[in-house]
């Protein structure tokens, strides 16, 4: 009897906890899934409570049970083994027909063949996130009701009520959602001792962050315009996408109004402190969790199993139910073993006497992080308060070192023991954040010792001067040296993008501080990566911040450096004007110093924006005045860059063979340094001279050793070019295929990095061979194009070349006017550039227009003026045509024996070319 009766019990008390439990978890699956999901789990949990109690009394005899489940205690082993293949099919089936409890739609679509690369900004998710469970349903319905409209959602709250870890939480959420990316960036709209970000700026990194190059994201002085169009090209980018954008800690609406997308497809999830005021956003106002589930979050971080509910309820009531200071709270419960809840509620209540000025809310949490504060050991105590001041957004050891003034080690400890105690957030394997509230605190207890704070940032920014000297070894030009922080341009790449915002707050804080050096020094060392990587405005207003830094100082050499570097930028920005009055005032001041490497320095950047606006004798003579003064100081990186540089100009202007000296020497300067960069460009230009004089063989060779070589490197931009030019030498050969797949290689390049008179080039080329295919049509569509480019960005040579080009063709479709207006405007362009070889190109292409009139006489002249201006400048293509077209005058003219010897003339220079296409 006492057997049946205790079997009896352990039945009534699985059948008991069955039904229980069947109803709690049908209560809060109805809320979230659906009929037939609810109904599957429900019989799942049946069937392991009965096989439950096949274990404990199926086998008894004394206890029957009741109707059909007597057959389950009659043959228990096959009934078990049947409720293992239900539970099998189950575990199959439920995947099938459910969605996620956190879900919103059923089915996510997948990403598209040739998207962009999915982006995953998204801080890590807080482990074991607790309750808001009404908040996440609101923010999961709202955004299921928003079809087709773009849902926007706003997330409001005091400080420390737990805004952007709910934002967070409910990203990673709805992420499957979301699979073209998700992004998280931090605004500043509360961050002590940062300005909100601007717009403009807040663009700019998604731009890069979304894989746009630096080249394509708009510039300029115009605030409005420039933030206008990167918004526009920000919703172009995300427009087809579906993309789930976290703005936290905003200012205002107006600073989040052009981040947000255009079309309906993505979600906008946005944290602040104040009610925004955004048309047709919802939002959701974020309070203090209520006391039950404050009592609930602070008893799972204590990790204690037994605590006083009526003491946890008045401890987590006095720091206001705040989840920030109920985890820090806990954290300290769970360091000191030996304290009860009273203890810590007794000690919250002091701290929060001596914060009596504070409001109700923030004097809650503030007591928390005294609380914790002063329950560090006084080395980590003084550690907080130096890492408080630092001035970016997240932190790495070495730079955490630096300003705690402690060793790389110690530092790492450090951190990851402020981790423990809540008083730092992990964004990243390795990289720390404070949170607002946290970092105003620990600054308001260093504030103290002004002293110290500024030591602890000029620490800082030795270590980024030592560190970005590191990467600039592989950055710079003329070396390959290694170093021990560093062990590839990969790394030393990474580590810039990483510390980029930091470097930049750091040299923001010397200026406020009037560490007027360190900001000179910083400028300086960030100038090359920023050259490459951009933003340009952002290098724009770093380098004027420099030169207002080294006038406060009187330094002339660091002010003659900070203009030189912006003069840099803004002919990288194609705003040649500014570039000019900055190289101008830079070269002054380098005279001024008696800095001769400067002088040689500006001058060959003056060259350079000279060279690309046509000025072509001034450019040659800042490279020749170059040249000597790096030659007097033995500067041979110097000497070979002038060199190439002149090269360049001597090109232009026809002197074929002093550039192919000048390229020569520059080469085997660069060979001879080291210089792969360098190495690379001459052979490049040395290419193009090759091509000129009509040893194509050699063009095509040294365009495809310099393609390798910006391969090698990494150099995206250079590798267009050297493209452009080996369809260049493949096309002078007749390998019109092989032509066209090189330039049209080039020319996804360049849209790549947003360089558009590369664009041009490209498409000038590609028209070029439309042209000797036949088609006409697409031949004048593609020369147009480029016009239309060359235009836009003012280049006059690229306007001569694609114009003439032009005019050769309306000639070929019997649009004599129209060709005749077009090689007028190209000639004059060649004539005033001084370009002597398009000027020659010019006349052959009259020569052909005249004959086609029956003008023999002055088509005879044009050929002739050619004639001679090719075999001067050492041009035999454009010979060979000269020689053509006088064949072509004799012949009519009625002199066919004229007219032969001057068509054998012509064949014998095409033949020792190999050349079938013009």
């Amino acid at each position: 009897m006492t057997t049946a009766t205790t079997s009896g019990k352990k039945f009534r008390w699985c059948t008991g906890s069955w039904c229980f439990s069947l109803m709690c978890i049908t209560v809060l699956i109805v809320k979230v899934r659906r009929v037939t999901m609810a109904a599957l789990v429900a019989a799942g949990v049946a069937g392991v409570t009965l096989m439950v109690g096949l274990v404990t009394n199926a086998a008894s005899e004394q206890q029957q049970w009741p109707g059909w489940l007597s057959l389950v205690q009659r043959y228990p082993w096959p009934s078990f083994a049947l409720f293992a293949v239900v539970a099998v099919v189950l575990a199959g089936v439920l995947p099938a027909v459910s969605t996620d409890a956190q879900s919103v739609t059923p089915d996510v679509p997948a990403p598209s063949v040739g998207s962009a690369a999915v982006l995953r900004t998204l801080p890590r998710d807080i482990v074991g996130f607790t309750n808001r469970e009404d908040e996440i349903e609101q923010i999961l319905n709202d955004v299921a009701m928003a079809e087709p409209v773009m849902p926007v959602r706003t997330i409001d709250g005091m400080p420390g009520v737990g805004k952007t870890a709910f934002a967070i939480h409910v990203g990673h959420l709805l992420a499957p959602q979301f699979p073209d990316g998700q992004l998280f960036l931090n605004l500043n709209g509360h961050t002590p001792g940062r300005e909100p970000v601007r717009p403009a700026e807040a663009l700019a990194s998604l731009l890069l962050a979304d894989g746009v190059a630096p080249q394509k994201v708009p510039n300029g002085d115009d605030v409005w315009a420039v933030t206008e169009a990167r918004a526009a090209l920000w919703r172009t980018r995300v427009a087809d996408r579906r993309m789930l954008l976290i703005l936290d800690n905003a200012a205002t609406y107006a600073q989040i109004e052009h981040l947000l997308p255009g079309t309906a497809g993505s979600l906008v999830l946005v944290t602040s402190r104040r009610r925004l005021a955004a048309p047709e956003a919802a939002t959701l106002q974020m309070r203090a969790l209520s006391a039950l589930d404050a009592a609930a979050l602070f008893t799972r971080l204590t990790r204690r199993e037994e605590l006083d509910a009526s003491a946890v309820a008045a401890l987590v009531s006095a720091c206001g139910s705040l989840p920030l200071a109920v985890s820090l709270l806990a954290a300290r419960l769970r360091h000191h073993p030996s304290w009860a809840v009273e203890h810590l509620e007794g000690r919250l209540l002091v701290a929060q006497h001596r914060l009596s000025e504070m409001r109700a809310g923030e004097r809650a949490v503030a007591a928390a992080f005294d609380l914790s504060y002063q329950d560090l050991p006084p080395e980590r105590q003084r550690f907080f308060r130096r890492l408080s001041r630092f001035p970016g957004l997240d932190v790495d050891d070495e730079a955490a070192a630096a300003l705690g003034a402690v060793p790389v080690a110690q530092a790492r400890l450090e951190l990851e023991a402020l981790y423990e105690d809540h008083l730092l957030d992990e964004t990243e394997h390795g990289r720390y954040r404070f949170h607002d509230l946290v970092r105003d605190y620990g600054r308001g207890l260093a504030n103290d010792d002004e002293e110290d704070g500024t030591m602890s940032i000029e620490r800082l920014a030795d270590h980024y001067l030592a560190t970005i000297g590191a990467a600039n070894t592989y950055i710079g030009r003329g070396t390959t040296a290694t170093t021990t922080r560093f062990d590839s341009l990969a790394a030393a790449s990474a580590w810039l993008d990483a510390e980029r915002a930091n470097v930049l707050a750091c040299v923001a804080e010397c200026a406020r501080r009037e560490r007027h050096s360190l900001v000179v020094g910083l400028a300086a060392a960030m100038a090359p990566y920023l050259r490459h990587a951009g933003p340009w405005d952002q290098a724009a207003d770093l380098h004027r911040t420099a030169i207002t830094a080294a006038r406060r100082t009187g330094d002339r050499d660091a002010e003659a450096n900070a203009l030189a570097n912006l003069g840099i930028v803004h002919r990288l920005m194609a705003r040649y004007r500014e570039a000019v009055d900055s190289l101008e005032e830079s070269l002054r001041a380098y005279r001024d110093s008696g800095n001769r490497d400067g002088q040689a320095f500006a001058l060959n950047q003056l060259g350079i924006v000279h060279y690309l606006t046509a000025a072509y004798d001034q450019a040659a003579q800042a490279q020749t005045e170059a040249l000597e003064i790096c030659r007097t100081t033995g500067d041979l990186l110097g000497q070979a860059n002038a060199l190439a540089d002149l090269g360049m100009v001597r090109r232009m202007t026809g002197d074929l063979s002093i550039s192919a000296a000048a390229s020569i020497e520059a080469l085997e300067s660069y060979q001879r340094i080291g210089d792969r960069y360098g190495e690379a460009n001459a052979l490049r230009d040395l290419g193009l001279v090759r091509a000129l004089v009509g040893d194509h063989a050699n063009a095509e060779h040294h365009a495809r050793e310099a393609l390798a070589i910006y391969t090698e490197i990494g150099d995206q931009a250079h590798q267009a070019y050297a493209l452009n030019e080996l369809g260049v030498a493949l096309r002078l050969q007749g390998h019109l295929d092989a032509a066209a797949a090189a330039h049209d290689e080039a020319l996804v390049k360049y849209a790549e990095v947003g360089d558009r008179f590369g664009e041009a080039n490209a498409i000038r080329y590609l028209g070029m061979l439309h042209r000797l295919r036949g088609d006409r049509a697409a031949a004048i569509e593609a020369q147009e194009r480029a016009i239309a480019i060359y235009t836009e960005l003012e280049s006059r040579g690229g306007l001569a070349a694609a114009t003439a080009e032009l005019g050769a063709l309306h000639r070929l479709d019997g649009d004599l006017a129209a060709a005749t207006s077009a090689l007028n405007r190209a000639a004059a362009w060649y004539a005033e550039l001084g370009n002597r070889t398009g000027q020659l190109e010019v006349q052959n292409h009259f020569g052909a227009l005249l004959l086609d009139i029956d003008e023999h006489d002055r088509a005879k002249d044009r050929y002739e003026y050619a004639l001679s201006l090719a075999r001067e400048l050492g041009v035999p293509l454009q010979e060979a045509h000269a020689l053509d077209g006088l064949a072509r005058c004799e012949l009519a003219r009625g002199r066919p024996e004229q007219a032969a010897e001057l068509r054998s003339a012509a064949q014998a220079v095409y033949q020792r070319l190999d050349n079938r296409h013009a």
